[in-house]
């Protein structure tokens, strides 16, 4: 058996495993690479693969970094059937093509650039078309049945406690007349987020593909994260400012509305203040996904259930209003009143999220509150970092709002659950490869895993094979060269574009010292900050 290593290596986005025995040839998740400009032009990339090679293929949830190239692999050649639960199928339905209107409507404004500068137009990476054909693929399956896919591979998916239908994949893989059992979390989920299950423990693995999101620190404000919420918000009416929550529409969003019903007794008076004030859904997708949480009780946790049981709806909200189309959300930023905004992208990549981050910004009353994990290069990490102005829609806007970021609504279990999850293995696995995290957390990680446990770790690079022969995995293969140049040249592209942006707000900062009078000190800020960008040129070059 090998395992080619295609996505989610020293990063967190782009998840895809290629697994190859001597009679199959499956995937585990096909995920969309977001973030930095260089991993995003990592999807318009031909597959290394043949799609139409592929047997089958295995999804861990719906989440566009694990599933958001599924539409670009069915329109390569991909026909077998994607295994996976059937709240991840729901949810597929509604994400896939949702994900394909976005690549039709970014392509359109690139290529009315590309037409004026006489360059001929592209083509979107799929369409909604190709997205809602290539559902015809998808296999719902049950947690915890033991599926026979044919002779020599079976699988079991497990709750991940990550997202509705999140789950981990348990594979028994039979080669050469040996059964070894391999185990892929995807995104393992923290033990208290509202509405889901804890994830399942497992018994045993010989090897173990690992998340390690968080495998470098423990989440923050974990236990009080709601309270924080709400003193967060209502500081900000206090000061007449509205509160804009770029959230994740599927996941976040519900856990968030049914957390607030939950904790409203606790937050008498502040909750209260908050029954007072509109909370916008501003997201077509995150009010389709709120449906399919109705319709999946199976995968509620116990409190949840209880809270059905008493005929209450656990994404819903007395103030809640659904804004479905453009006309509704563009009304929102018309209203002087402050107001709470809940819209995607949670990374504020793409959606209407960005609309209303251009509304309010600048605005020193309001306040931005971040409830998940953003990527490096993100808009949403950048403002995290401190970022005073941002380019939204072609404008800069100077960032004078609150910027708060309380990591303990993350959907990712942190350092110490990801250690707890391992150690409750009865068999620990002999191998386990660090993925889906940022190069930092996973060598934290890898070592912590390696000192408590005495396992054998590795964090494989983009494009690496490793051979997994009597339960030792060796390596065999890695990036072909020209893709390595490829990557490189990208690589290039992305500090020249981050320089490219310090000399132009050099340029602004220039012409408005000019214009007011720069001082002596003004003038030796500038050729300092000169001199650094020159030799980050020079860093580049060579």
């Amino acid at each position: 058996m090998q395992i080619s290593f295609l996505g989610a290596a020293k990063t967190v986005t782009g998840s895809c495993f290629l697994v190859t025995t001597n009679k199959y040839n499956f995937l585990v998740d096909c995920g969309m690479f977001q973030g930095q400009n260089k991993e995003v032009m990592l999807n318009v990339d031909d597959f290394t693969f043949a799609p139409n090679t592929i047997d089958f293929m295995f999804l861990t949830h719906a989440h566009i970094d694990h599933s958001g190239r599924i539409p670009k692999l069915y329109n390569d050649g991909f026909t077998g059937k994607i295994y996976t639960t059937k709240a991840t199928a729901d949810l597929c339905s509604i994400m896939l093509p949702d994900s394909g209107h976005i690549q039709e409507m970014e392509i359109e404004w690139i290529n009315r650039k590309r037409i004026r500068a006489g360059k001929h137009p592209v083509p979107p990476l799929y369409t909604a078309e190709v997205a809602a054909d290539s559902l015809k693929l998808f296999e719902p399956c049950n947690y915890d049945e033991v599926i026979q896919i044919n002779d020599d591979v079976k699988v079991r998916f497990r709750d991940a406690g990550h997202m509705l239908g999140s789950a981990i994949i348990e594979l028994w893989i039979r080669e050469n007349g040996k059964e070894s059992k391999a185990v892929f979390t995807g995104d393992l989920g923290n033990n208290d987020t509202p509405i889901l299950k804890d994830p399942e423990l497992i018994g045993s693995a010989d090897i173990l593909v690992m998340e390690s999101t968080y495998g470098d620190r423990n989440h923050k404000e974990r236990e009080d994260r709601f309270e924080r919420f709400v003193d967060i918000v209502n500081e900000t009416l206090d000061k007449g400012g509205s509160i804009v929550i770029p959230s994740f529409a599927v996941g976040r969003t519900q856990e968030i509305v049914y957390g607030l019903n939950q904790n409203k007794n606790k937050f008498k008076e502040k909750y209260d203040r908050i029954l007072k004030t509109p909370v916008y859904i501003d997201s077509p997708l995150a009010i389709s996904a709120t449906q399919i949480y109705k319709d999946n009780p199976e995968c509620y946790d116990e409190d949840a259930r209880r809270y059905i049981m008493e005929d209450k709806n656990p994404v819903d909200f007395p103030t809640l209003k659904l804004a479905h189309t453009v006309e509704e959300s563009k009304a929102i930023n018309e209203n002087p009143e402050p107001s709470i905004i809940i819209s995607a992208s949670g990374m504020c990549e793409a959606g209407r999220i960005r609309h209303h981050l251009k509304h309010h910004l600048w605005e020193e009353n309001s306040t931005v509150l971040f409830v998940g994990y953003q990527a490096v290069g993100t808009l949403g990490r950048r403002l995290v970092d401190g970022e005073k102005q941002v380019r939204i829609f072609g404008e800069d806007i100077t960032v004078k709002a609150r910027i708060e970021y309380i990591e303990g609504f993350s959907g990712h279990a942190d350092q110490k659950a990801l250690i707890k999850w391992l150690d409750a293995f009865e068999k620990k696995p002999d191998t386990v490869f660090i993925v889906h995290g940022e190069p930092e957390a996973q060598e934290v990680f890898a070592g912590m895993i390696a000192d408590t446990f005495g396992i054998r770790t590795i964090i494989p690079n983009r494009g690496d094979v490793f051979e997994i022969k009597d339960l030792y995995a060796t390596q065999v293969g890695e990036e072909s060269p020209d893709r390595k140049y490829r990557f490189m040249c990208l690589e290039i592209l992305e500090k020249l574009n981050l320089l490219k942006d310090e000399v132009d707000e050099m340029c602004l900062l220039v012409k408005d010292d000019l214009r007011d009078g720069m001082s002596q000190e003004q003038f030796e800020e500038t050729k300092n900050r000169l001199r650094k960008v020159e030799k980050s040129i020079i860093a580049v070059l060579e």
